[in-house]
């Protein structure tokens, strides 16, 4: 991927920081956004030894910061061949009638309200390169549904209709436009097999592989395909990158 220009939103950690190293380290030069600032601040000295990484502190529920990180991206690598749609923000698990509107409207905001508008924002650069790959975040919770994650889930189907009809218009552009629905061992995961154990073993034994992704050599490696020229006739496609679990849905 070298010449490769990405964005990927919530690299400080996690699922974002695999995809992050992914990229690099077959390198990409990346842009990597949170609102974390100490924690985005030690991932990128981090990742800066495996390539050429740059970092903004951007709060997603500002809608003026869309247009912000592309042209950061821009100003530090002169255009955008890449977008990776990962942050997301959630007050649950909750029950569904104690949901409320401020639940739903942080993941929301976060989640793919700032997918559409980075999207937008990152369009005309695109096509200024003569196109480009978007990769968005869904998640099994979404597409199966999940008990006690009702604002979540309506976030990240929310990302998939996006991005769907974003594919359909944009093909022209050569504009490519997928979404991953991973199950990995992010830092949330983690602490849910600290404080649940019983709980994190038995999603474990519900997975068909019988493990738990990993967010750089599962996850990270998918979405570095999908950014890259080997997947060229590939867009407007969801998909499951979770041991089996989202195999029927």
């Amino acid at each position: 991927m070298r010449g490769h220009v990405a964005i990927v939103t919530g690299a400080a950690q996690g699922v974002g920081k695999g995809i992050a190293a992914a990229l690099l380290e077959r390198g990409a030069a990346v842009l990597l956004v949170d609102i974390q600032d100490e924690a985005l601040s030690k991932t990128s000295a981090e990742l800066k030894t495996a390539g050429r990484a740059e970092m903004l502190v951007a709060d997603l529920r500002d809608p003026d910061n869309a247009q912000r990180i592309v042209a950061a991206a821009v100003d530090a690598f002169g255009t955008v061949h890449g977008l990776v749609n990962n942050a997301i923000a959630t007050n649950e698990p909750k029950a569904f009638v104690d949901i409320t509107l401020g639940d739903l409207a942080l993941g929301h905001d976060v989640g793919p309200r700032a997918t559409f508008l980075l999207m937008q924002a990152v369009h005309p650069v695109m096509v200024a390169a003569g196109g480009g790959s978007i990769v968005n975040l869904g998640s099994g919770t979404g597409t199966g549904g999940e008990a006690k994650w009702g604002g979540y889930a309506a976030a990240k189907e929310a990302i998939r209709g996006l991005s769907k009809v974003a594919a359909l218009e944009w093909g022209r552009d050569n504009i490519r436009v997928n979404v991953i629905c991973p199950f990995a061992e992010s830092d949330g995961v983690k602490l849910w097999k600290q404080f649940a154990p019983d709980d994190y073993a038995k999603a474990v034994r519900r997975v068909p592989m019988q493990r738990i992704g990993d967010v750089r050599t599962d996850v990270g490696a998918l979405v570095a395909f999908l950014l890259g020229s080997d997947a060229s006739f590939i867009t407007g496609q969801t998909i499951h990158v979770d041991g089996g679990i989202g195999c029927f849905r």
